[in-house]
């Protein structure tokens, strides 16, 4: 059943070849590894164990990583999300190149390690959970036979559920930094203000509404209808279908907008709003700070900061809590399947429920 032949003057090849199973050969440096590793796949024959670990012993990672960013990533919703995660994960010094066989709960927490020392808890635990699908697409579509190990890895702490609000002052400064940028003779942009048009009508909307940036991003013009108020979701992103109600000022700034050629109502791209949002908020705390110098006013602590766009969403359901006391119409709003989950979005003020306690 197996063969143990020399190859040159310091390696020896093992061969097994039993009927009805694939040919498995390995080179070692020893012969007595090769007659380790031979007897091992035989057992494993013997006892219908065998597991053809070929492809996982010549494939790197970095291989299989690039083939799903190729083949799987564009089918998903968070498409664009997901390169970018993966490209985290391709750029780290150690980790994809090693081969699939040698990915172990100890490199990966070793890679975990290290990104920690980068990035936040919640974004290693994003990182670890795309990891962990590819290694599991691999096993199942792909024939490479390799137990995802991040089953076994520790997981950061979750961090606390975000309870940011914008105040009025803070809602102020940033709609007014999000104002459009003036435009010179030469038609390129003045200093100060929103280079992208759609930024400070996509920021009120989601104010409006709750709707997520992504909801935001692929509403088109056909399944907005501003005589009945209301805005349908054919896809969300817990995979349910929602409609939408909208407010009079959600209607005033969706009547405000230019139609755009490709349905989409706000026609920018995820990465245009992450910076578009970033620089406004830069903008903002700049001109608070400055006419609080200006006044000789004291600034208000953490004005503006660690304001992330989803807190927009947390905003809005804190915001229609006051108006829609049934928590079954405000997760209809909001797309929250379980009640427990939009408690995380809701996020009242001490002030207002003292105003409320009489």
């Amino acid at each position: 059943m197996a063969q143990i032949t020399k190859r040159g003057e310091l390696q020896w090849r093992a061969r097994v070849r039993v009927k009805g199973f694939p040919d498995q050969s390995r080179t070692f440096l020893y012969r007595e590894h090769a007659e380790r590793w031979a007897r091992a796949v035989e057992r494993e024959l013997e006892t219908s164990g065998f597991i053809d670990r070929r492809e996982a012993e010549k494939t790197t990672l970095r291989t299989v990583l690039q083939r799903y960013m190729r083949e799987v990533t564009p089918q998903k919703k968070s498409a664009e999300i997901e390169r970018v995660k993966i490209g985290v994960l391709l750029r780290d010094p150690t980790l994809p190149n090693l081969k699939m066989a040698a990915i172990t709960s100890a490199a990966v927490a070793a890679w975990r390690d290290r990104r920690l020392a980068q990035v936040s808890s919640a974004t290693v635990i994003r990182e670890l959970g795309i990891l962990s699908a590819v290694l599991n697409h691999a096993r199942r579509e792909w024939d490479i036979h390799v137990e995802n190990p991040v089953r076994y890895v520790k997981r950061p702490p979750a961090p606390r559920a975000r309870d940011r609000r914008l105040s009025p002052d803070e809602e102020r400064y940033l709609l007014a930094a999000l104002e459009e940028a003036p435009r010179k003779a030469d038609g390129t942009f003045g200093k100060g203000g929103s280079r992208n048009p759609w930024i400070a009508p996509m920021i009120q909307l989601a104010i409006e509404t709750a709707m997520r940036r992504g909801e935001l991003l692929a509403l088109t013009w056909q399944h907005v209808d501003l005589k009945r108020q209301t805005a349908h979701l054919p896809e969300t992103k817990n995979g349910d279908a929602r409609t939408v109600p909208l407010s009079t000022k959600a209607v005033a700034i969706l009547r405000s907008l230019p139609r755009a050629l490709s349905g989409k109502v706000f026609p920018t791209t995820p990465t245009a709003v992450k910076l578009g949002f970033a620089r406004a908020l830069k903008r903002a705390r700049e001109r608070y700070m400055a006419d609080c110098s200006a006044t000789g006013t004291r600034p208000a602590c953490g004005f503006l900061e660690d304001v992330h766009f989803h807190d927009l969403r947390h905003e809005a359901a804190s915001r229609m809590a006051e108006k829609l006391s049934n928590l079954l119409e405000l997760s209809a709003v909001t797309g929250h399947r379980d009640v427990r989950m939009l408690k995380r979005y809701y996020h009242p003020r001490a002030e207002d429920l003292a105003k409320k306690l009489g």
